[in-house]
This record gives structure tokens, C-alpha cells and sequence, in this order.
């Protein structure tokens, strides 16, 4: 026996979750303020009860999504890399947390971005016409699942460069004794 109890591979397990999550909650809420300033806005013409864009601006609306996905690929690389490092020997549970970490943090980063720019269009409504930057919006609803598919993946080459690690040893170690 290696003298590691049942309780004390759940007990680690379940400290990598806790700091995948807390690693989720001050990166995404961090990056949800990065992506509210980084990301272009809409500008939208206010009038009587109704609200149009002030011109098509196909790029504003793609350059938000995109940056988003960037912040969630660069998050999902950083937090996972650091489960990694905390818990390399058992990567089930550091899939785990990483994809549920990664879930919360991307929910995160999208509720605090949209909501610091958030403008009462419904009271503007009343006023004379008014041209406004438009709330932060995703509209690719995908880009909430970069940043989980970013640690499933990392997490996917690292069990993959361990398989083949140890397929090398295996296989080297077969060729001294065949001789």
C-alpha cells in the first residue's frame, strides 16, 4: 500500500475544485471588467419609444464577441495550467474543476461586463432623440463555452503527452530486457 488513504485523494480532489472555483469567481469577475473596456460598443438612436442603430455596425458587435473569446481562451490557458501544476498525478479531477471553473468563471465575465455598461434605454425612451452607446452584448452565445473547451482540450494534450510518455518508457524498457 502506498500509505495514500481514500480520504485524502478525495480531500485533494476536492481542493483543486475549491480553487478552480475561486480561481473562476476573481479571473472571470477581473475579466469581465477587461472585456466591458475592451470591447467596441453599439451606438444605438433613441426616440419616442423606439431604438435602432444609429448605423449598420457589423464589426462592434463581432469585435465584443471576439473579444471575449480571446479573454476566455487566455483564462481558460492560465487557470487550467494552474490545476495542472496542483494536481498533475489525477487529471479526472482536474478536468473537472477546470470545466466547472470554467463554466462559472465565462458566466461571470459575461454578467459583469454586460451589466457596468448597462444604460435605461426604456427611460431614454420618453426624451427627444438621443444617440447612445449601446449596453455590452454577446451575440454568439457559444463564446460562453471557449473558456471550459480551452481546459478540456489543454487538459486533453497533457493526458495525451503522458500516455505517450509512458508508452516510450514502456516500449524502451521492452528493447534493454529483448536483448
Amino acid at each position: 500500500m502506498s500509505g495514500v488513504t481514500e480520504p485524502t485523494i478525495a480531500r485533494r480532489a476536492s481542493a483543486v475544485l475549491i480553487a478552480g472555483l475561486v480561481s473562476a469567481v476573481v479571473v472571470g469577475a477581473a475579466l469581465g471588467v477587461v472585456w466591458w473596456k475592451l470591447a467596441p460598443r453599439v451606438s444605438v438612436i433613441v426616440k419616442a419609444g423606439e431604438t435602432w442603430p444609429a448605423n449598420y455596425q457589423p464589426d462592434e458587435y463581432l469585435g465584443a464577441d471576439v473579444a471575449f473569446g480571446a479573454l476566455a481562451i487566455l483564462a481558460g490557458l492560465g487557470v487550467t495550467i494552474a490545476l495542472i501544476y496542483m494536481r498533475r498525478e489525477h487529471l479526472i479531477s482536474t478536468l473537472a474543476s477546470a470545466v466547472l471553473s470554467g463554466f462559472v468563471g465565462a458566466f461571470l465575465m459575461w454578467f459583469i461586463g454586460t451589466r457596468l455598461g448597462s444604460v435605461d434605454i426604456a427611460g431614454l425612451a420618453g426624451t427627444e432623440e438621443v444617440t447612445i452607446d449601446a449596453p455590452l452584448k454577446l451575440t454568439l452565445p457559444a463564446m460562453i463555452v471557449v473558456w471550459p473547451l480551452t481546459a478540456a482540450v489543454v487538459i486533453s494534450i497533457v493526458a495525451g503527452a503522458d500516455w505517450f510518455s509512458a508508452a516510450r518508457k514502456r516500449n524502451h524498457s521492452d528493447e534493454e530486457f529483448s536483448i
